[in-house]
């Protein structure tokens, strides 16, 4: 299958190309270029007023929480998860977790959302949605245990975890990972925690935790064990593979040497962080410190979308303003995050921007749209002006999953149909 994208914009890593082309031919970008490629091409699509952009990839969410969207509003995180979350996680089944995963989907493709890490139970039925739909996603199982006691042989969710990785890991073609998983340092002890991560290394695996998310948290596991979530997490062997540390937003100086030494990347969660009154992570510290940052939604009971491009727009303002310095984050440091970084950080070097010989994972945002125009400086319009319903086209591998308004590979009547029995039944 040979497509051709002519007469885009196309936003590639040495610049904006006007009235441009690029060819697709199978799962692969074949051509990016403003003369027209030889050739005949199956496809061609007209891409007048229209942007191309890498898809943006979600680094940190919990999709299936779509079903608690609005559940504990107001709530700072301890008694947002003690007293809201927890209880109604409790009665979730997994046809629950599918029919919020399967809603998630939709929210996601319709914002230009082409790769996820999603964080959470029953994950075989997040895999088989995912292998239908042709998204990408690395996914794992949360390993916890709160027995202090407990041996990583005698933990039920290292178990799962690990048939889970021997069940799915590769699955779809490659679209399909399987990473390794900490829920975080006081979900776990310490036994248990080294046995995931030495179990994560002799796979060859990737870690996804969370990471000093809030003061209690940061200040709690001091009390604890006399160090802080980042040395805790080091000493267990969890840095000793690549890992994806969710938030971050407590981390003292020390950890982030620590970080930058052992490669740990870190999940920008600004709109959960903001809403939950977590505080403001240090990011620009920690770009300038040479810190792989990439942006992630986490779940929509905490955000309440799993809509990158607010997240986005939010993460390309906030620190500016909290620092009192306006170039202090760039609309292309941001776009970056939100594109190839978040690519390497899932571990897929062969994705996140538009050059000849990187997968095709492409969406096309609408540029004749009041909010859009005029059109000055490309940037800046997708880091301040752009709105996740502006996307108009999603692609992933060559396939194009959602069209002008359209889901080609998912029933969108019949999961929100699903969804809203679910929810009903969880807060009757």
């Amino acid at each position: 299958m040979k497509l051709l994208f002519k007469n885009a914009d196309i936003y590639t890593p040495d610049g904006v190309i006007k009235d441009g082309f690029l060819a697709v031919e199978n799962d692969t970008i074949a051509y990016v270029g403003a003369v027209r490629p030889e050739g005949v091409f199956d496809v061609e699509k007209d891409m007048s007023h229209r942007l191309l952009l890498p898809g943006l990839v979600n680094t940190h969410t919990h999709a299936a929480m779509t079903l608690l969207r609005g559940v504990g509003t107001d709530l700072p995180l301890h008694r947002w998860l003690t007293e809201a979350v927890f209880p109604l996680e409790g009665k979730m089944t997994a046809e629950d977790i599918r029919a919020g995963s399967a809603l998630a989907l939709l929210e996601m493709l319709a914002c230009g959302t082409t790769a996820f890490s999603d964080m959470y139970f029953h994950p075989d039925t997040m895999a088989e949605l995912v292998a239908s739909c042709g998204m990408k996603a690395n996914l794992n199982y949360p390993v916890q245990s709160f027995n202090p006691a407990e041996t990583y042989e005698q933990n039920e969710s290292a178990r799962k975890l690990e048939s889970f990785h021997k069940a799915y890991h590769g699955a779809a073609d490659g679209r399909i990972r399987v990473d390794g998983c900490l829920h975080a340092e006081y979900t776990c002890n310490p036994h248990v925690a080294a046995g995931t991560a030495a179990w994560c290394k002799s796979v060859g695996g990737r870690m996804h935790i969370h990471l000093s998310e809030t003061k209690h948290e940061h200040e709690g596991c001091l009390e604890r064990y006399g160090m802080t979530p980042a040395e805790w997490m080091n000493r267990a062997g969890v840095f000793d593979v690549p890992c994806q540390a969710a938030h971050c937003v407590w981390v003292s100086e020390s950890d982030r040497r620590l970080m930058k030494e052992k490669g740990v990347a870190v999940v920008h969660n600004p709109s959960s962080n903001m809403k939950l009154g977590s505080g403001f992570a240090p990011i620009p510290q920690m770009l300038d410190e040479g810190i792989l940052v990439s942006l992630g939604t986490d779940g929509a009971a905490s955000n309440n979308t799993l809509n990158m491009v607010k997240e986005l727009h939010l993460a390309s303002i906030i620190h500016n303003g909290y620092h009192g310095d306006a170039a202090l984050m760039t609309a292309k440091e941001i776009i970056t995050m939100a594109t190839r970084s978040g690519a390497l950080v899932q571990g897929r070097e062969d994705t996140g921007e538009l050059t000849a010989g990187k997968k095709a994972d492409i969406i096309a945002v609408a540029l004749d749209r009041p909010h859009m125009t005029p059109h000055i400086d490309t940037e800046g319009l997708v880091a301040y002006s752009m709105q996740g319903s502006d996307v108009v086209l999603t692609m992933v591998d060559g396939r194009i999953l959602y069209e002008n308004g359209e889901y080609l590979t998912l029933n969108k009547e019949k999961i929100i149909y699903e969804a809203n029995a679910a929810a009903a039944r969880l807060m009757a």
